[in-house]
């Protein structure tokens, strides 16, 4: 879904884009990569100009990158984990490539990607969020921020509450939890799966205004959109829908 909200981005936003996609060569990275190009819908074939997928293994990405800028692309979407999207905005920048980034949403931590590549170098970048970003000033006085925080000093110390994986199991439990509440005393296996399946427009706390959780029998994912951000100076902006 993130990568097809990624096309459906460029077709609106940036209709003459040539793409270039750094990706991790596993269900991971591919899955993103075939959202993408969903998307992108018939466009794709002629903006993706250039692919360039790399192992878990590898050191560095610097020759992907390499070959990714001399496909003359003018826009760059990161498909990977944290180590690698810091290595390839460094890379980008060092060779003076100066694409639109797009970068995943497990890539787009302030304080473990975008800091260690350098704030300077990711200025205009767009991401998808569906949470709120503890690191994020702009959510510095949220209630559920602080309430996030809070729970995150008792209950789990020595995580970085700016931690995509925190921050995803913290959401997930909140949804566990309703859908365990909703069984009543019928905690059957049966009655379980129906009612974790029957959520309705549905919040939990750290979720984005917008943002709900709607899932069915037919269709367990429970998330139906996403909010498009940029980067602006120290934190995500997000998008008008």
């Amino acid at each position: 879904m993130e990568g097809a909200t990624f096309g459906t981005f460029i077709l609106k936003k940036m209709p003459s884009a040539k793409i270039a996609v750094l990706y991790q060569n596993d269900d991971y990275g591919k899955d993103y990569l075939t959202g993408l190009k969903a998307g992108l819908g018939a466009d794709a074939t002629a903006k993706i100009v250039a692919e360039a997928p790399y192992e878990l293994s590898y050191p560095t990405v610097d020759s992907e990158i390499l070959k990714l800028k001399a496909s003359g692309a003018d826009t760059l979407i990161y498909f990977t984990t944290p180590k690698f999207a810091a290595q390839g905005i460094k890379k980008a920048n060092e060779l003076n490539w100066k694409p639109v980034q797009i970068l995943a949403s497990p890539v787009n931590s302030i304080q473990g990607v975008l800091t260690p590549a350098g704030l300077e170098n990711v200025q205009g970048a767009y991401t998808t969020q569906f949470a709120k970003q503890a690191s994020d000033p702009a959510w510095a006085e949220d209630a559920e921020v602080k309430d996030y925080v809070a729970f995150m000093k008792k209950w789990a110390p020595n995580d970085s509450p700016n931690d995509f994986i925190a921050l995803s199991g913290y959401i997930n439990a909140q949804a566990i939890a309703k859908g365990l509440q909703r069984c009543g005393n019928n905690l059957t296996r049966e009655n379980l799966l129906a009612q974790a399946t029957g959520f309705n427009k549905e919040r939990v706390g750290m979720l984005l205004p917008g943002i709900e959780l709607t899932n069915s029998k037919d269709n367990y994912a429970p998330y139906r959109s996403l909010r498009m951000a940029v980067f602006e100076k120290t934190s995500w902006k997000l998008l008008d829908e």
